[in-house]
Protein backbone atom coordinates (compact mmCIF):
# COMPACT_ATOMS: atom_id res chain seq x y z
CA UNK A 1 0.00 0.00 0.00
CA UNK A 2 1.24 3.28 -0.69
CA UNK A 3 2.32 5.13 2.03
CA UNK A 4 0.86 9.37 1.88
CA UNK A 5 4.02 11.57 0.33
CA UNK A 6 4.76 13.80 2.23
CA UNK A 7 7.67 17.50 1.95
CA UNK A 8 11.15 16.08 2.35
CA UNK A 9 12.00 16.47 6.19
CA UNK A 10 15.16 18.21 8.21
CA UNK A 11 16.79 14.75 8.73
CA UNK A 12 16.35 14.00 5.01
CA UNK A 13 18.05 16.97 3.61
CA UNK A 14 21.36 17.70 2.74
CA UNK A 15 22.94 20.75 4.08
CA UNK A 16 25.84 20.81 1.61
CA UNK A 17 23.10 21.23 -1.43
CA UNK A 18 21.32 23.97 0.69
CA UNK A 19 24.40 26.21 0.91
CA UNK A 20 25.43 25.53 -2.99
CA UNK A 21 21.84 26.82 -3.57
CA UNK A 22 22.63 29.66 -1.12
CA UNK A 23 26.02 30.32 -2.98
CA UNK A 24 23.88 30.27 -6.31
CA UNK A 25 21.49 32.73 -5.05
CA UNK A 26 24.22 35.26 -4.50
CA UNK A 27 25.73 34.60 -7.88
CA UNK A 28 22.42 34.94 -9.71
CA UNK A 29 21.82 38.20 -7.58
CA UNK A 30 25.07 39.92 -8.50
CA UNK A 31 23.45 38.39 -12.56
CA UNK A 32 20.36 40.22 -12.10
CA UNK A 33 21.19 43.22 -10.24
CA UNK A 34 22.32 45.04 -12.56
CA UNK A 35 19.18 44.93 -14.93
CA UNK A 36 17.07 46.19 -12.20
CA UNK A 37 19.70 49.22 -11.50
CA UNK A 38 18.75 49.66 -14.98
CA UNK A 39 22.76 49.73 -15.84
CA UNK A 40 21.98 47.00 -18.43
CA UNK A 41 19.84 49.05 -20.34
CA UNK A 42 22.16 52.15 -20.90
CA UNK A 43 24.09 52.07 -24.40
CA UNK A 44 27.53 52.23 -24.63
CA UNK A 45 27.92 55.55 -24.65
CA UNK A 46 25.73 56.56 -21.79
CA UNK A 47 27.37 53.49 -19.75
CA UNK A 48 30.88 55.28 -20.33
CA UNK A 49 29.71 59.06 -19.52
CA UNK A 50 29.18 57.53 -15.98
CA UNK A 51 31.91 59.14 -13.27
CA UNK A 52 32.58 55.18 -12.46
CA UNK A 53 32.94 54.29 -16.03
CA UNK A 54 36.48 53.46 -15.36
CA UNK A 55 35.48 51.00 -12.32
CA UNK A 56 32.39 49.68 -14.02
CA UNK A 57 34.59 48.63 -17.02
CA UNK A 58 36.56 46.35 -14.84
CA UNK A 59 33.30 44.48 -12.59
CA UNK A 60 31.88 44.39 -16.10
CA UNK A 61 34.54 42.23 -17.10
CA UNK A 62 34.78 40.69 -14.28
CA UNK A 63 31.54 39.46 -14.22
CA UNK A 64 31.73 37.70 -17.65
CA UNK A 65 34.73 35.69 -16.11
CA UNK A 66 33.41 34.59 -12.97
CA UNK A 67 29.39 35.04 -12.64
CA UNK A 68 28.02 35.05 -16.28
CA UNK A 69 26.19 32.04 -16.68
CA UNK A 70 27.74 30.02 -13.97
CA UNK A 71 25.97 30.65 -11.29
CA UNK A 72 22.44 29.72 -13.22
CA UNK A 73 24.24 26.32 -14.43
CA UNK A 74 24.57 25.55 -10.55
CA UNK A 75 20.80 26.53 -10.03
CA UNK A 76 20.00 24.31 -12.94
CA UNK A 77 22.01 21.40 -11.96
CA UNK A 78 20.56 22.19 -8.54
CA UNK A 79 17.01 21.43 -10.18
CA UNK A 80 18.25 18.30 -12.01
CA UNK A 81 19.46 16.97 -8.43
CA UNK A 82 16.14 18.06 -6.81
CA UNK A 83 14.11 16.18 -9.09
CA UNK A 84 15.92 12.79 -8.85
CA UNK A 85 15.77 13.33 -5.05
CA UNK A 86 11.62 13.88 -5.51
CA UNK A 87 11.61 10.64 -7.21
CA UNK A 88 13.79 8.60 -4.75
CA UNK A 89 11.66 9.92 -1.80
CA UNK A 90 8.52 8.74 -3.89
CA UNK A 91 9.57 5.22 -4.99
CA UNK A 92 10.79 4.78 -0.98
CA UNK A 93 6.83 5.24 0.00
CA UNK A 94 5.88 3.08 -3.00
CA UNK A 95 4.85 5.38 -5.62
CA UNK A 96 6.87 6.75 -8.55
CA UNK A 97 6.72 10.33 -8.06
CA UNK A 98 5.78 11.48 -11.40
CA UNK A 99 2.61 13.01 -10.38
CA UNK A 100 4.02 14.57 -8.04
CA UNK A 101 6.29 16.50 -9.88
CA UNK A 102 3.88 17.25 -12.58
CA UNK A 103 2.03 18.90 -9.97
CA UNK A 104 4.75 20.51 -8.26
CA UNK A 105 6.04 21.66 -11.72
CA UNK A 106 2.56 23.20 -12.25
CA UNK A 107 2.21 25.30 -9.57
CA UNK A 108 5.87 26.28 -9.85
CA UNK A 109 4.43 27.55 -13.31
CA UNK A 110 1.58 29.33 -11.69
CA UNK A 111 3.99 31.55 -9.55
CA UNK A 112 6.28 31.98 -12.30
CA UNK A 113 4.31 33.52 -14.69
CA UNK A 114 2.74 35.21 -11.91
CA UNK A 115 6.69 36.81 -11.17
CA UNK A 116 6.83 37.13 -14.87
CA UNK A 117 3.92 39.45 -15.64
CA UNK A 118 3.38 41.14 -12.17
CA UNK A 119 7.07 41.97 -10.51
CA UNK A 120 10.27 41.33 -13.25
CA UNK A 121 9.91 40.29 -16.73
CA UNK A 122 13.71 38.73 -16.31
CA UNK A 123 11.90 35.77 -14.86
CA UNK A 124 13.86 32.05 -15.14
CA UNK A 125 11.36 30.15 -13.51
CA UNK A 126 8.83 29.47 -16.33
CA UNK A 127 11.73 27.98 -18.33
CA UNK A 128 12.59 25.72 -15.62
CA UNK A 129 8.81 24.64 -14.68
CA UNK A 130 8.11 24.05 -18.67
CA UNK A 131 11.90 22.49 -19.39
CA UNK A 132 11.29 20.97 -15.83
CA UNK A 133 8.14 18.95 -17.17
CA UNK A 134 10.13 17.01 -19.89
CA UNK A 135 12.66 15.32 -17.45
CA UNK A 136 10.40 12.48 -16.90
CA UNK A 137 10.17 11.57 -20.43
CA UNK A 138 13.80 11.20 -19.75
CA UNK A 139 14.15 9.65 -16.17
CA UNK A 140 14.62 6.02 -17.36
CA UNK A 141 17.50 6.04 -19.55
CA UNK A 142 20.54 5.00 -19.07
CA UNK A 143 23.38 7.34 -17.38
CA UNK A 144 25.40 7.09 -20.43
CA UNK A 145 22.31 8.20 -22.72
CA UNK A 146 21.36 10.94 -20.87
CA UNK A 147 24.53 12.60 -20.02
CA UNK A 148 24.77 12.13 -24.54
CA UNK A 149 21.81 13.80 -25.03
CA UNK A 150 23.03 16.86 -21.81
CA UNK A 151 26.10 17.35 -23.89
CA UNK A 152 24.45 17.30 -27.24
CA UNK A 153 21.57 20.36 -25.80
CA UNK A 154 24.33 21.96 -24.54
CA UNK A 155 26.57 21.79 -27.80
CA UNK A 156 23.15 22.29 -30.30
CA UNK A 157 23.48 25.86 -29.60
CA UNK A 158 26.68 26.59 -31.09
CA UNK A 159 25.77 24.44 -34.14
CA UNK A 160 22.29 26.61 -34.58
CA UNK A 161 24.06 30.12 -34.10
CA UNK A 162 26.96 29.02 -36.50
CA UNK A 163 24.33 27.90 -38.80
CA UNK A 164 22.34 31.78 -38.48
CA UNK A 165 25.76 33.49 -39.22
CA UNK A 166 26.61 31.42 -42.41
CA UNK A 167 22.97 31.88 -43.78
CA UNK A 168 22.74 35.63 -42.38
CA UNK A 169 19.50 35.12 -40.57
CA UNK A 170 18.42 34.97 -37.22
CA UNK A 171 15.59 32.37 -35.57
CA UNK A 172 14.57 34.54 -33.19
CA UNK A 173 14.23 37.82 -35.36
CA UNK A 174 9.89 37.55 -35.34
CA UNK A 175 9.73 37.41 -32.06
CA UNK A 176 11.65 40.38 -32.07
CA UNK A 177 9.70 42.00 -34.32
CA UNK A 178 6.93 40.96 -32.06
CA UNK A 179 8.44 42.32 -29.12
CA UNK A 180 8.57 45.81 -30.14
CA UNK A 181 5.32 46.05 -31.53
CA UNK A 182 4.47 45.37 -27.97
CA UNK A 183 6.42 48.03 -26.68
CA UNK A 184 5.23 50.37 -29.30
CA UNK A 185 1.62 49.88 -27.79
CA UNK A 186 2.61 51.62 -25.01
CA UNK A 187 4.98 54.09 -25.98
CA UNK A 188 7.56 52.45 -25.44
CA UNK A 189 10.85 52.74 -27.49
CA UNK A 190 14.15 52.55 -27.78
CA UNK A 191 14.72 56.39 -26.84
CA UNK A 192 12.86 55.65 -22.97
CA UNK A 193 13.46 52.32 -22.77
CA UNK A 194 16.02 52.42 -19.91
CA UNK A 195 14.81 55.14 -18.05
CA UNK A 196 10.99 54.14 -18.26
CA UNK A 197 11.11 52.47 -15.01
CA UNK A 198 12.49 54.91 -13.21
CA UNK A 199 10.48 57.47 -14.50
CA UNK A 200 7.10 55.46 -13.41
CA UNK A 201 5.42 56.64 -10.46
CA UNK A 202 2.79 54.36 -10.33
CA UNK A 203 2.38 50.39 -10.96
CA UNK A 204 0.32 51.15 -14.27
CA UNK A 205 3.53 52.08 -15.73
CA UNK A 206 5.60 49.23 -14.32
CA UNK A 207 3.03 46.81 -15.63
CA UNK A 208 2.77 48.23 -19.43
CA UNK A 209 6.72 47.58 -19.11
CA UNK A 210 6.16 43.53 -17.82
CA UNK A 211 3.57 43.49 -20.58
CA UNK A 212 6.39 43.81 -23.47
CA UNK A 213 9.01 42.82 -21.40
CA UNK A 214 7.39 39.54 -21.09
CA UNK A 215 7.65 39.08 -24.87
CA UNK A 216 10.87 40.38 -24.89
CA UNK A 217 11.84 37.34 -22.28
CA UNK A 218 10.94 35.04 -24.70
CA UNK A 219 13.04 36.87 -27.72
CA UNK A 220 15.98 36.25 -25.21
CA UNK A 221 14.95 32.17 -24.58
CA UNK A 222 14.43 32.19 -28.39
CA UNK A 223 17.89 34.52 -29.39
CA UNK A 224 20.41 32.18 -26.41
CA UNK A 225 18.76 29.05 -27.21
CA UNK A 226 17.82 28.73 -23.44
CA UNK A 227 15.40 25.41 -23.50
CA UNK A 228 18.33 23.33 -24.82
CA UNK A 229 20.85 24.70 -22.65
CA UNK A 230 18.72 24.43 -19.33
CA UNK A 231 17.19 20.93 -20.09
CA UNK A 232 20.99 19.73 -20.45
CA UNK A 233 22.09 21.18 -17.28
CA UNK A 234 19.02 19.47 -15.32
CA UNK A 235 19.94 16.16 -17.20
CA UNK A 236 23.12 16.39 -15.95
CA UNK A 237 22.29 17.20 -12.10
CA UNK A 238 19.48 14.77 -12.33
CA UNK A 239 22.58 12.03 -13.40
CA UNK A 240 24.57 13.19 -10.11
CA UNK A 241 21.44 12.99 -7.93
CA UNK A 242 20.57 9.82 -9.57
CA UNK A 243 23.78 8.55 -8.49
CA UNK A 244 23.80 10.37 -4.97
CA UNK A 245 27.09 12.11 -5.54
CA UNK A 246 26.06 15.07 -2.97
CA UNK A 247 25.56 11.80 -0.49
CA UNK A 248 29.15 10.01 -0.69
CA UNK A 249 31.50 13.50 -0.82
CA UNK A 250 34.23 12.25 1.21
CA UNK A 251 34.38 8.82 -0.84
CA UNK A 252 34.54 11.04 -4.29
CA UNK A 253 37.56 13.66 -3.05
CA UNK A 254 39.42 12.73 -5.55
CA UNK A 255 37.14 12.99 -8.09
CA UNK A 256 36.50 16.04 -6.97
CA UNK A 257 39.90 17.46 -6.96
CA UNK A 258 39.84 16.46 -11.12
CA UNK A 259 36.61 18.12 -11.76
CA UNK A 260 37.71 21.01 -10.10
CA UNK A 261 40.92 21.81 -11.45
CA UNK A 262 40.33 20.34 -15.46
CA UNK A 263 37.11 22.85 -14.87
CA UNK A 264 38.95 26.19 -14.10
CA UNK A 265 41.94 25.06 -16.17
CA UNK A 266 39.19 24.77 -19.00
CA UNK A 267 36.62 27.25 -17.79
CA UNK A 268 38.74 30.35 -16.93
CA UNK A 269 41.08 30.72 -19.65
CA UNK A 270 37.53 30.72 -22.18
CA UNK A 271 35.65 32.37 -19.61
CA UNK A 272 38.48 35.51 -20.28
CA UNK A 273 37.98 34.79 -24.17
CA UNK A 274 34.28 35.46 -23.29
CA UNK A 275 34.28 38.20 -21.91
CA UNK A 276 36.20 39.89 -23.93
CA UNK A 277 33.82 38.86 -27.28
CA UNK A 278 31.02 39.88 -24.91
CA UNK A 279 32.35 43.35 -24.02
CA UNK A 280 33.75 44.13 -27.77
CA UNK A 281 30.22 43.20 -29.65
CA UNK A 282 31.65 39.57 -30.70
CA UNK A 283 34.49 40.54 -31.90
CA UNK A 284 35.04 37.24 -33.08
CA UNK A 285 31.80 36.56 -34.59
CA UNK A 286 28.64 35.24 -33.16
CA UNK A 287 29.56 31.17 -33.73
CA UNK A 288 32.96 32.20 -31.97
CA UNK A 289 31.07 33.80 -29.07
CA UNK A 290 28.73 30.75 -28.81
CA UNK A 291 31.17 28.74 -28.65
CA UNK A 292 33.02 30.11 -25.85
CA UNK A 293 30.19 30.67 -23.80
CA UNK A 294 29.41 26.58 -24.12
CA UNK A 295 33.12 25.65 -23.05
CA UNK A 296 33.83 28.32 -20.30
CA UNK A 297 30.13 28.35 -18.36
CA UNK A 298 29.79 24.53 -18.00
CA UNK A 299 33.40 23.74 -16.74
CA UNK A 300 33.56 26.85 -14.43
CA UNK A 301 29.98 25.90 -13.41
CA UNK A 302 31.38 22.13 -11.93
CA UNK A 303 34.37 23.89 -11.14
CA UNK A 304 32.25 26.02 -8.62
CA UNK A 305 30.36 23.10 -7.33
CA UNK A 306 33.69 20.44 -6.83
CA UNK A 307 35.52 22.83 -5.40
CA UNK A 308 32.55 24.36 -2.93
CA UNK A 309 31.68 20.56 -2.45
CA UNK A 310 35.74 20.26 -1.44
CA UNK A 311 35.67 23.32 0.90
CA UNK A 312 32.87 21.93 2.82
CA UNK A 313 34.48 18.60 3.45
CA UNK A 314 37.08 20.62 5.31
CA UNK A 315 34.83 23.29 6.92
CA UNK A 316 31.28 22.06 6.80
CA UNK A 317 30.99 23.25 10.68
CA UNK A 318 32.29 26.89 9.74
CA UNK A 319 29.86 29.87 9.52
CA UNK A 320 29.87 30.77 6.19
CA UNK A 321 28.53 27.13 4.66
CA UNK A 322 25.86 27.46 7.86
CA UNK A 323 24.90 31.03 6.51
CA UNK A 324 24.65 30.20 3.08
CA UNK A 325 22.11 27.08 3.84
CA UNK A 326 19.84 29.19 5.19
CA UNK A 327 18.51 31.21 1.68
CA UNK A 328 19.10 27.78 -0.09
CA UNK A 329 16.25 26.49 2.15
CA UNK A 330 14.14 29.18 1.27
CA UNK A 331 15.55 30.11 -2.89
CA UNK A 332 11.66 30.28 -3.95
CA UNK A 333 10.92 33.03 -1.51
CA UNK A 334 14.51 34.76 -1.61
CA UNK A 335 15.06 34.87 -5.52
CA UNK A 336 11.27 36.70 -5.99
CA UNK A 337 12.46 38.48 -3.00
CA UNK A 338 15.07 39.68 -4.80
CA UNK A 339 12.92 40.81 -7.50
CA UNK A 340 11.38 42.71 -4.94
CA UNK A 341 14.24 44.59 -3.67
CA UNK A 342 15.24 45.28 -6.89
CA UNK A 343 11.82 46.97 -7.43
CA UNK A 344 12.19 49.16 -3.86
CA UNK A 345 15.68 50.41 -4.56
CA UNK A 346 15.85 51.46 -8.01
CA UNK A 347 12.30 51.90 -9.49
CA UNK A 348 10.12 54.68 -9.49
CA UNK A 349 7.52 53.85 -7.57
CA UNK A 350 10.09 52.87 -4.91
CA UNK A 351 13.37 55.05 -3.56
CA UNK A 352 13.82 55.60 -7.63
CA UNK A 353 17.67 55.09 -7.14
CA UNK A 354 17.70 53.48 -11.18
CA UNK A 355 20.29 55.24 -13.29
CA UNK A 356 21.94 56.65 -10.05
CA UNK A 357 24.69 53.90 -9.47
CA UNK A 358 27.48 52.68 -11.84
CA UNK A 359 27.78 49.07 -11.64
CA UNK A 360 30.31 48.65 -9.27
CA UNK A 361 28.12 50.30 -6.91
CA UNK A 362 24.96 47.95 -8.00
CA UNK A 363 26.80 44.79 -7.49
CA UNK A 364 28.05 46.09 -4.21
CA UNK A 365 23.91 46.75 -2.91
CA UNK A 366 23.56 43.20 -4.25
CA UNK A 367 25.93 41.93 -1.87
CA UNK A 368 24.05 43.99 0.70
CA UNK A 369 20.80 42.83 -0.29
CA UNK A 370 21.63 39.02 -0.39
CA UNK A 371 23.33 39.43 3.19
CA UNK A 372 19.98 40.84 4.53
CA UNK A 373 18.45 38.00 2.82
CA UNK A 374 21.02 35.72 4.68
CA UNK A 375 20.15 37.58 8.29
CA UNK A 376 16.25 37.09 7.27
CA UNK A 377 16.77 33.56 6.16
CA UNK A 378 18.44 32.94 9.55
CA UNK A 379 15.71 34.14 11.93
CA UNK A 380 13.09 32.85 9.50
CA UNK A 381 14.49 29.00 9.59
CA UNK A 382 14.47 28.98 13.61
CA UNK A 383 10.81 29.21 13.57
CA UNK A 384 9.07 28.31 10.61
CA UNK A 385 9.81 24.66 8.76
CA UNK A 386 9.43 26.17 5.20
CA UNK A 387 10.47 29.53 3.22
CA UNK A 388 6.73 30.96 3.20
CA UNK A 389 6.54 30.58 -0.97
CA UNK A 390 7.89 27.14 -0.48
CA UNK A 391 4.94 26.58 1.91
CA UNK A 392 1.93 27.61 -0.66
CA UNK A 393 4.04 25.47 -3.10
CA UNK A 394 3.94 22.55 -0.66
CA UNK A 395 0.30 22.93 -0.06
CA UNK A 396 -0.68 23.18 -3.39
CA UNK A 397 1.43 20.57 -4.58
CA UNK A 398 0.30 17.80 -1.96
CA UNK A 399 -2.91 19.06 -1.85
CA UNK A 400 -3.44 19.66 2.04
CA UNK A 401 -2.30 22.30 4.63
CA UNK A 402 1.09 22.01 6.01
CA UNK A 403 1.94 22.81 9.52
CA UNK A 404 4.40 26.12 9.23
CA UNK A 405 5.89 26.64 12.62
CA UNK A 406 8.09 23.95 13.94
CA UNK A 407 6.14 24.12 17.08
CA UNK A 408 3.12 22.96 15.46
CA UNK A 409 4.54 20.24 13.26
CA UNK A 410 5.92 18.59 16.77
Amino acid sequence: MNRQLSPTTDRQRYVVLDALRGLALLGICLANFPEFGLWTFLDADSQAAMPTAAADGVVRFLQYVVVDAKFYGIFSMLFGIGFSIILSHAQERGSSGIALFYRRMGVLLLIAVAHLLLLWSGDILVLYALTGMLLPLLCRLSDRMLVGIAVGCIALPVGLDCWQEMGGFRLSAAVEAAWWRCAGTYGIDEGNFATWLRDCHSYVGVHQFLMQGAVERLYEFVDGHRLLKVLGLFLMGYVMGRNRLYARLPDRRRQLCRVCGWGLAVGLPTSVLYAVSATQSHRWGLTVHSLLYTVSALPMSLAYMAGFALLWLRWQRGVVFRALAQPGRMALSNYIGQSCMGILIYYGIGMGMGLTQGLWQIECTAVGVFLLQVAVSALWMRRFRYGPLEWVWRMLTYGRRLPLTKRAAT
